[in-house]
């Protein structure tokens, strides 16, 4: 067997056996907890406002599912999950079906409205499970400026089992955090920027005491092995790098201390064959994005990933905790 198609059939296998790992997952999420005396700030808006605003977004998605095109995103579309999509499109152009990961459930356990005033502002918002038992989805509507729409900023699918915390105001709201809050384990920012170094190095991050374990990690460890092995035996390479993207980061304060935070870490995952043989996608999400690309010895898969982390105050006792996540390859190229 060639060597390429010995790497190419580990990656696709592995592939495909850690998308289950996020996709079954208990409502557990916890109705949220009243601390009034702990401010008298009001949520900006009610529960009937938020589902008229997430209802014009889904409503926006489905015509782009239906059509199979991204153009029309932008409308209501934004941020990580703007380039999530479009990849997750031009798949399903390729390959007539839309991943079932896409899937948005209409019905909410939860929403998190801010009390904040000001702008940019962000509602957290998670589903209910999707019609085939996949986990609860935490959604991030962002609003720019007073006259801008609300869109779609970031989806992260909750892992099994996953605890979220309770937020401040009575019935629905909290105040937004920011990425250099203090008084946690660790500021926002650098919560993301130590994942990223725990994603790319494993245990032999020097952070790697900070967090809990985790089905992204688990997954991600267990398919890069797996590579490894048909790769080294065929005298191949394999890297991967994550990169915090600037400014990407959404933060929502918790009840009694601690940061939910939503951030985007790319990756670039790249894969060489021995001498002499070409290196092919490995999926068919990676065959759709490469297109009619013509393969060399290297191929470099551009990852966006969307985590959501918990991280607790600094006197908790507790570590940084990863509640969920999407990872979608939005690129494919030879190098």
């Amino acid at each position: 067997m060639r060597k390429s198609t010995i790497v190419r059939i580990a990656a696709a296998a592995l592939t495909v056996a850690m998308l289950p790992a996020l996709a079954a997952c208990s409502e557990t999420v916890p109705k949220v907890t009243s601390t009034a005396s702990s401010s008298t700030a009001s949520p900006v808006m009610t529960e009937a406002q938020e589902k008229k605003i997430r209802t014009k977004i889904l409503d926006v998605l489905k015509q782009a599912d239906d059509s199979k095109d991204a153009n029309a995103l932008a409308e209501r579309v934004e941020g990580p999950e703007l380039e999530v999509r479009s990849s997750q499109l031009t798949i399903a152009q390729a390959t007539g079906n839309l991943d079932p990961h896409a899937t948005i459930p209409d019905k909410i356990s939860q929403t998190v409205i801010p009390t904040d005033s000001s702008w940019p502002r962000s509602i957290f918002t998670i589903t209910t499970t999707t019609d085939d038992q996949q986990s609860q989805r935490l959604l991030v509507l962002n609003q720019d400026s007073a006259r801008s729409n609300y869109k779609l900023w970031g989806l992260v699918r909750l892992f099994q089992g996953a605890q979220l915390p309770a937020f401040e105001i009575p019935k629905l709201g909290s105040k937004m955090g920011d990425a250099d809050d203090s008084g946690l384990v660790s500021t926002p920012a650098d919560a993301v920027a130590h994942y990223a170094d725990l994603l790319q190095n494993g245990s032999g991050s020097q952070y790697a005491g900070d967090f809990n374990d985790d089905q992204l990690r688990s997954d991600l460890a267990t398919l890069t092995a797996t590579v490894q092995k048909g790769i080294e035996a065929n005298a191949g390479t394999q890297t991967q790098t994550f990169t915090v993207q600037p400014d990407q980061i959404k933060v929502m304060r918790a009840a009694g201390g601690g940061d939910l935070v939503v951030a985007q870490i790319n990756s670039e995952w790249t894969r060489t064959a021995g001498e002499g043989r070409e290196s092919l996608p490995a999926s068919d999400a990676e065959k759709a994005l490469f297109g009619d690309g013509t393969a060399t010895s290297s191929m470099k898969v551009t990852y966006v990933n969307v985590v959501a982390l918990f991280v607790p105050k600094s006197d908790s006792g507790e570590k940084i905790q990863a509640v969920g996540a999407e990872r979608q390859p939005i690129k494919v190229e030879a190098q």
